[in-house]
């Protein structure tokens, strides 16, 4: 069975009473896939139960700071927790991060070493590309580009979405995207679950998207201000496409 907890669901943008900015895990057999790391990812996770030495792999969609503001918070804990178990981490005590930006990456390990000296638990880096990332016995997540964070003079790539195959189900994670069709090959002739943020996006055009890829259930997460600002006129909006079509919608809350 997946599980998947929603420990952040809110955008970018200031702090909002009683939500976090976006991180989500999955856990599968009792392992853990840590999807983003807003800012309170490792306290909401550790203090609900979700053991962070079980945690196999991390992917971060971008760099930006609600992406990203509790991941060296979250290597300080998979450590802490670590040395005061005394127990190693699982996996040969190592766990993978897959980043867009490796020389991030290295300043948000040094920030989250400050307070010790790194060790008890290997971090093994991994920067993405478009294609298959990682695969064990669980799951299997792969990464395409998008034009969130895309610069164009160059032809660099630095947003990605993901595609998780995990128990004979397909979940496609938007990150961050600057137009829903940016999904559109990943999600193929439709999939299971669609995660798809509305930071940037109508909930009627979503909505009206994921109807027209054969989504079979769609979550919104990293919400906006059409949602912030008025939530109960957001689910009455989705509860009339639920009416009108074969698809499930649902409004996360952390």
């Amino acid at each position: 069975m997946i599980k998947i907890t929603f420990l952040g669901t809110c955008s970018g943008t200031e702090p909002e009473v009683g939500r976090h900015h976006c991180s989500l895990v999955f856990e599968i057999n009792g392992v853990y896939y840590w999807f983003d790391a807003g800012e309170n990812c490792s306290h909401a996770a550790y203090t609900s139960g979700i053991d962070v030495q079980r945690v196999r792999a991390v992917f971060i969609s971008h760099m930006h700071i609600d992406h990203i503001g509790g991941l060296a918070n979250l290597i300080f804990t998979i450590r802490k927790v670590a040395r005061s178990r005394k127990i190693p981490h699982m996996n040969n005590n190592s766990y993978d991060i897959f980043v867009p930006d490796l020389e991030k990456l290295a300043a948000v390990k040094l920030i989250a070493n400050a307070h010790r000296p790194a060790g008890g638990v290997d971090i093994i880096d991994h920067e993405i590309s478009d294609g298959l990332l990682f695969e064990d016995e669980n799951i299997r997540v792969s990464a395409l580009h998008n034009d969130h964070l895309r610069e164009a003079d160059k032809g660099d790539w630095h947003s990605y979405s993901y595609l998780i195959e995990s128990e004979g189900k397909r979940i496609v994670i938007s990150g961050d995207v600057h137009y829903p069709y940016e999904l559109d090959s990943l999600l193929e002739d439709g999939c299971d679950l669609l995660i798809m943020e509305t930071g940037h996006h109508k909930v009627a055009n979503v909505c009206e998207y994921a109807k027209s890829r054969g989504v079979r259930k769609l979550i919104f997460n990293h919400h906006g201000r059409e949602i912030l600002g008025d939530r109960p006129a957001a689910e009455k909006l989705i509860s009339s496409y639920e009416s009108a079509y074969p698809i499930s919608i649902k409004l996360t809350y952390d």
